[in-house]
């Protein structure tokens, strides 16, 4: 079975799965990594994304060793860079994240240089950032205009967004048509899940008529999707929700395993998998893909069985009954997990 691709960018094709490397050097050590990306990529997945803050939960200790991790894995393997398409991520600023760069108030041309120069990622494929909102505020030209060096430099290919709104998107444009030596976005990064459809609100609108692709991340609502939370058990005690209980508080506050409607939503989308004997992973990610603006889905996982199921789900098709029986959920059960 071969993971299709996608046509992200002139001279830019990824697979419509892209493996996210937030748990390597964290739940994954390196040789348990580098298992997972032979698996992903002899399958046909040929994109893979990082972030320098990664892994998560984010401490100090493990800061950049996703990053790292990949990068190895490329150079070991002599893998030639025109197989693979790697995306990575510039932290944004953060009152918690102070090992990184001191913890910047805003994201300026230093920072973003300093980021691109310092990852451990030979070379990126394609670099997204988090904008800046609660912070002071940094001209957008400026911001561009140091990813604009970065792919002059031949350091990055092409840029995106992340966890980005309508209006930040409208003013990257903007910017870019202004000024012909910055680049244009070419894609946005934000979470798309049957939990979690707030891209169709704004977003969706915004990319459509100026042709940005979403990159759907936590497809699977970081496992939640899946239904082992819901089993007897409560689900393997070293799943994220699981081990970092009480630790994670970026995961566990969108992700609130005791809301009553996401319990509700769960329910239902399960019963919906079931009804169509589906796998609930196989229903998750193939709705998702189903998108007409969703270039490829961004996803995690541990161990390669995990890693197996997703890539099974790439191949399904959902029939007008499902996406109506979903559509039905989400009338009930708007976003659970915003």
């Amino acid at each position: 079975m071969s993971v299709p691709l996608f046509n992200l960018s002139p001279n830019l094709k990824v697979s419509r799965l892209c493996l996210g490397t937030m748990t390597f050097g964290q739940q994954n050590s390196l040789p348990q990594s580098f298992r997972l990306l032979d698996q992903a990529f002899g399958t046909g997945i040929n994109f893979f994304d990082s972030a320098e803050m990664y892994p998560v939960p984010q401490r100090a200790e493990t800061q950049g060793k996703s990053e790292e991790y990949l990068g190895q894995w490329v150079r070991k393997r002599k893998i030639s860079r025109d197989l693979v398409v790697i995306a990575t991520k510039v932290s944004g600023p953060s009152g918690q994240m102070s090992w990184i760069r001191d913890g910047p108030k805003c994201l300026d041309a230093r920072n973003i240089t300093e980021a691109v120069d310092n990852s451990y990622v030979p070379m990126f494929g394609e670099t997204e950032y988090d904008p800046v909102r609660q912070f002071s505020s940094v001209h957008i030209e400026e911001q561009l205009d140091a990813l604009g060096r970065a792919v002059d430099a031949g350091k990055i290919r092409y840029i995106g967004l992340s966890n980005e709104t309508p209006y930040g998107v409208m003013k990257f444009l903007h910017c870019a048509e202004r000024n012909a030596h910055c680049p244009k976005i070419v894609c946005v990064q934000n979470s798309y899940s049957l939990l979690c459809r707030t891209f169709d609100s704004g977003m969706a609108e915004c990319c459509h008529h100026e042709r940005i692709n979403l990159l759907g991340y936590s497809p699977l609502a970081m496992g939640i999707l899946s239904g082992k939370y819901f089993a007897s058990d409560g689900g393997p005690p070293d799943a994220r929700l699981n081990l970092f209980r009480g630790r994670y508080s970026e995961g566990e506050s969108r992700y609130n395993l005791t809301r009553n409607m996401l319990k509700a939503a769960m329910m239902e989308y399960l019963g919906i998998a079931k009804k169509y004997g589906l796998h609930p992973v196989s229903l998750a990610i193939a709705f998702v893909l189903s998108h007409p603006l969703v270039a490829s889905a961004v996803f995690g996982v541990t161990k390669p069985l995990q890693l197996q199921e997703v890539i099974s789900a790439c191949n399904v098709e959902l029939t007008s009954d499902i996406i109506a029986d979903i559509n039905k959920v989400h009338a009930k059960f708007p976003n659970p997990c915003p």
